[in-house]
């Protein structure tokens, strides 16, 4: 096994599709005819069709992961069904070596009468493993599957989840070359997703992942690289938290601040001034001017930072640094600094809670405050560090 080899290359891959079915299998047909002396328009549409994928290339070493993202209908699925050999491209070439485990659909490959264990001796064999090999296998992936006490079941019988199970636990304990997951992950519960995201680190040493996700967070967390697809063509490849960045702009996130809930209490304004050191942000100083209706005792002010989608990252809040706080009738000015801010590439936002403490009342809740955009690149899975205090 050598280090750093490529095990997937393609080149210039291109497939179309027909929007009407007679007369998909009219092309159908013409085709046949014109593969014998050699099909020299399989470049050209005609008259319904439309490209599924166009011109798409890059290379994929043993160790990395790559991130396939991009809305639904962008040629994502389609390309890996070329990749696994499931239907052939119109144009252009694809060079995979060793053997190939795929997820690529739930429960594909599966035979729905035959039990859980006669499903594993098939899809290893599919894989090109003996039946020695799988049965050397076959405890390993019946533990990571955790469906011991259904392994003989009819898999008909399995919900989606244990479809998943199964599935991921043949093509991972199997370790293949390539391994290629469309967004099956996202089925799993919370426990084994963080299971199955260690079995592919693992894995990635001796092999390469292609992974299709929806999920950014986990394009973050496993993906070396990442490529975002736009009606079958690449829009933007490299860095995950520019392709990131690129995909949000594409599905045009909303950047307007939420009111989320006002009671007696109005943001005027809230504004960021930051100290940039060699590229990255080392100080941030947040000054919020707040207008409240009455006076108010002993509050806590929070401030969340939060990716694009409104995830919370981590937060911040007065209670922490032992500050007493209050409002006064009127205009208030409260002042935040963070010393310390340690984030990937990306865009990050702000959300803000006043609350008092005794009783304990919501006045103001707001978010999306504030997009801020980070370039500096760091390794990924940097810890996220906020250190600071309020005035």
């Amino acid at each position: 096994m050598k280090e750093n080899e490529v095990l997937v290359k393609v080149e210039g891959l291109s497939k179309k599709f027909c929007k009407d079915l007679k007369t998909s299998l009219w092309y159908g047909v013409k085709d046949l005819y014109s593969n014998i002396g050699g099909n020299k328009n399989s470049s050209m549409l005609r008259d319904k069709e439309f490209w599924a994928v166009k011109d798409i290339s890059f290379e994929l070493r043993r160790g990395e992961c790559l991130g396939l993202i991009g809305h639904n209908g962008a040629g994502k699925s389609t390309l890996l069904k070329i990749l696994n050999g499931l239907i052939k491209p119109d144009v252009g070439k694809v060079t995979i070596k060793g053997k190939v485990g795929a997820l690529i659909e739930l429960g594909v490959g599966f035979n729905p009468i035959l039990s859980g264990r006669e499903n594993v001796f098939n899809n290893g064999a599919v894989l090109g493993f003996t039946r020695k090999e799988i049965n050397g296998k076959i405890e390993e992936i019946i533990d990571f599957a955790e469906i011991r006490e259904f392994i003989d079941m009819p898999v008909q019988n399995y919900s989606s989840g244990m479809k998943v199970r199964l599935g991921f636990a043949i093509a991972a304990q199997m370790e293949p070359d390539v391994l290629i997951i469309d967004e099956v992950l996202a089925v799993g519960d919370v426990s084994f997703r963080a299971k199955c995201y260690e079995r592919i680190s693992e894995l990635m040493h001796s092999c390469c992942v292609i992974l299709v996700t929806h999920s950014m967070s986990q394009v973050s967390k496993i993906c070396t690289r990442s490529i975002l697809m736009h009606r079958g063509q690449v829009e933007a490849q490299g860095n995950n938290g520019e392709v990131i960045e690129a995909y949000y702009d594409d599905n045009h996130i909303e950047d307007k601040p939420t009111l989320v809930h006002s009671d007696k209490c109005f943001l005027e304004s809230f504004n960021i001034n930051e100290n940039v050191f060699k590229g990255e942000i080392k100080n941030l100083e947040i000054d919020i001017s707040v207008i409240s209706e009455i006076a108010i005792d002993e509050i806590d002010i929070g401030i969340f930072l939060m990716s694009r989608e409104l995830i919370p990252i981590c937060q911040v809040n007065s209670k922490m640094f032992n500050k007493k706080i209050s409002l006064q009738t009127g205009c208030n000015r409260i002042k935040f600094t963070i010393d310390e801010l340690h984030l990937n590439t990306g865009t990050y936002k702000f959300a803000l809670t006043i609350e008092s403490l005794n009783p304990n009342k919501i006045y103001l809740w707001i978010q999306n405050l504030n997009p801020i955009k980070v370039f500096n690149k760091f390794t990924l899975g940097s810890p996220i560090i906020i250190k600071g205090n309020f005035s």
